[in-house]
């Protein structure tokens, strides 16, 4: 069995609290979706909520029809005789996804309605959908409550809507009510009554059981599964994809087209658009997922590869990390040790392993770019030099006016000095950085993250963490410590600048 995904990110996904993307932000998830993760569905907007919302929907519209996607492209509509569908018509749309009432609660408390006035208004706006030419799908939303409640109300719905030109009918746990034993019968005794009919589900968190859910729906005979991307949607969210691509190949062992060796990437660029940070252990997406962190793994790896399971890393575009802190062993720092090209002794490893583990103990962040600044304040060892030293620098900021930056910098004994404008302090330091760089012609890393960590309830001369993650043809990460943030970066800057001197 082929498991269908309808991703929902551009639309359930923005309703998560203070998640708003920009024209060009939806075009580009929409391309990413459709063209690089192969989705077989996306829902970009619902329709009539706003301007910005149509013109959005038609953007990400025209380059759908352009380019042969037109009828993966799916707008929610409502039951408003030929408002929707003249809306999505408007925009370029070729699927209409109407909202219909799934449990008896709703639709006689929200509609003041019987089941037989709904379904004879859906039919209403199903047949002027079909006379426009539009695919259309219905949502039964509250379903989940209506299955507990009102299950006759969900047949006769369900009976009605298979009269109609339907092509899918769509199942919500809306409010995230569900487990997933609830989940099984429920979507079983769809799948069993109306063997004709193409089901959707469609999963929410509040109770964090949305893949479970997700896993016994798909059990129970249903083959479309809604999904968002790092599990965006409102309250807690929706069923993640990246979640339900673990579940689907390897425990349940369905097929699906998607391409999970993009899964890693286009989940770090909705970060970004989001503003919303993918947890680091999120399962596949997170920052840790990878990283063993006991030595004794470490240490199993090495002799074959005995902690790791079928989720390898290469398979969603990433790779293995051996974590640095307190429960640190020989076998982790060897590990990060051969990939930065590091060779020492049996006993020199040994101080450097207890200096982490002291390190560790004092709840400090260790990367793998920091071990050979350990070794050398370990060992007072030449392993690695100091190629590039401040030697001073003087940052401006005046209301109304760009950020000044002068900075005067040793490389390799050289001294070299430049004034440069940003829009902020540290902006033009990087902007002074930059142009000494370019006078001898050679480039810096691109800055591709760069997030601050403030104590809870710091004062105002709390010490501040500030990481950056820069990218030279591989991802590398520098830390900073001082109470004052663009200070914190500059020590970041000066650390990656002697690692690729180092390199170099």
């Amino acid at each position: 069995m082929k498991v269908e995904i309808m991703d929902t990110t551009l639309r359930d996904g923005e309703q998560t609290s203070g998640v708003s993307f920009t024209d060009s932000e939806k075009l580009t998830i929409a391309q990413l979706l459709l063209e690089e993760l192969n989705i077989d569905r996306i829902e970009v907007a619902s329709a009539r909520v706003s301007e910005g919302e149509l013109k959005g929907a038609t953007k990400i519209l025209n380059w759908a029809g352009q380019n042969g996607f037109l009828d993966r492209v799916e707008v929610l509509g409502f039951v408003d005789k030929n408002i929707s569908v003249d809306w999505i018509k408007n925009s370029g749309g070729k699927v209409l996804n109407l909202l219909c009432k799934g449990s008896r609660k709703h639709c006689e408390g929200q509609l003041k309605k019987t089941v037989d006035q709904h379904l004879t208004d859906i039919a209403e706006t199903v047949d002027y959908a079909h006379k426009q030419g539009l695919i259309i799908n219905v949502y039964l939303e509250d379903w989940s409550n209506g299955m507990r409640t009102s299950p006759d109300y969900v047949d006769t719905m369900i009976e009605g809507l298979l009269k109609m030109p339907v092509k899918r009918i769509m199942l919500p746990d809306t409010l995230g009510i569900l487990n997933h034993k609830e989940s099984y019968d429920f979507c079983k005794a769809m799948t069993t009554k109306f063997p004709q009919a193409h089901f959707d589900f469609h999963a929410h968190n509040d109770y964090d059981l949305s893949t479970a859910n997700v896993y016994a729906a798909l059990e129970a005979g249903i083959y479309g599964v809604h999904t968002t991307l790092n599990g965006l949607g409102e309250r807690a969210g929706n069923v993640a994809l990246s979640s339900v691509i673990g579940i689907v190949k390897d425990h349940l062992h369905l097929e699906m087209q998607v391409d999970e060796t993009k899964l890693y990437k286009v989940c770090k660029i909705v970060e970004s658009f989001s503003g919303v940070r993918i947890p680091g252990n999120k399962p596949l997406i997170g920052e840790f997922v990878f990283t063993q962190t006991s030595g004794i793994h470490a240490d199993g790896d090495s002799k074959d590869n005995l902690y790791h399971n079928s989720l390898s890393p290469d398979r969603f575009g990433r790779s293995y990390s051996y974590a640095l802190g307190k429960m640190s062993g020989k076998a982790n720092i060897k590990k990060n040790l051969e990939e930065l090209g590091i060779e020492l002794s049996k006993e020199d490893t040994k101080k450097i392993t207890e200096r982490i583990i002291e390190l560790g103990d004092k709840k400090e962040t260790i990367t793998k770019e920091d071990l050979p600044f350990i070794i050398n304040d370990v060992l007072r060892s030449e392993k690695i030099e100091q190629h590039v030293i401040i030697k001073n620098y003087s940052l401006s900021v005046a209301q109304g006016l760009k950020s000044m930056a002068t900075l005067s910098i040793q490389i390799g004994g050289k001294t070299y000095e430049k004034t440069a404008a940003g829009d902020g302090q540290y902006d033009a330091f990087m902007n002074s950085l930059t142009a000494i760089y370019d006078d001898f012609g050679r480039k810096l890393p691109k800055l591709i993250d760069y997030e601050v960590q403030i104590p809870p309830g710091g004062e105002t001369d709390a010490l501040v963490i500030t990481s950056i993650t820069w990218e030279n043809g591989k991802k590398f990460k520098t830390r900073g410590l001082d109470p004052d943030q663009t200070v914190a970066a500059i020590k970041a800057t000066i650390k990656m600048l002697n690692i690729i001197e180092n390199h170099k």
